[in-house]
């Protein structure tokens, strides 16, 4: 029997693929974080905001293309990013106090933001994911009278 190649595990688990996506998505996280500090000289608390709004949107659209694909929405895509925005808002709230509570409390490298960062990233990913399958991208009904 063949042993299937990473690829072949990678599509068959929608979980994976979730966190292939929100891989890249930390990795834009990381850049944009690192570019609103750098560029607007804004303290790392509040610069996580502006870097949070980029990579949710990009993990949504990378989301709707590899993972959810077959329940992304045809039409309305305003209304689908806002619902991703809203469904992950809970994991950013729980990845941005530990964020916040790591910077303040936590001993060095701990309180390094993009350490800290990491940490609330690896916190969301359950809610994100839950959320994301169960409210924003499932199964759409095709009714026989509309």
């Amino acid at each position: 029997m063949k042993t299937p190649s990473l690829v072949e595990v990678l599509m068959r688990s929608r979980f994976l693929r979730f966190g292939l996506v929100g891989t890249a998505g930390f990795v834009v996280n990381e850049a944009a974080l690192w570019s609103v500090i750098a560029l607007f000289d804004m303290g790392a608390r509040l610069a996580q905001i502006p870097a949070f709004v980029v990579a949710v949107t990009f993990t949504w659209w990378g989301n709707r293309v590899l993972t959810f694909r077959e329940h992304a929405a045809q039409t309305n895509l305003v209304n689908e990013w806002a619902k991703f925005v809203v469904a992950n808002g809970l994991g950013g709230v729980a990845n941005y106090a530990l964020y916040v509570a790591l910077l303040t409390f936590a001993p060095y490298p701990f309180d390094i933001p993009y350490l800290a960062l990491a940490a609330g990233t690896l916190l969301g990913l359950v809610f994100n994911f839950t959320l994301s399958k169960t409210l924003v991208f499932r199964a759409h009904r095709h009714d026989a009278g509309g």
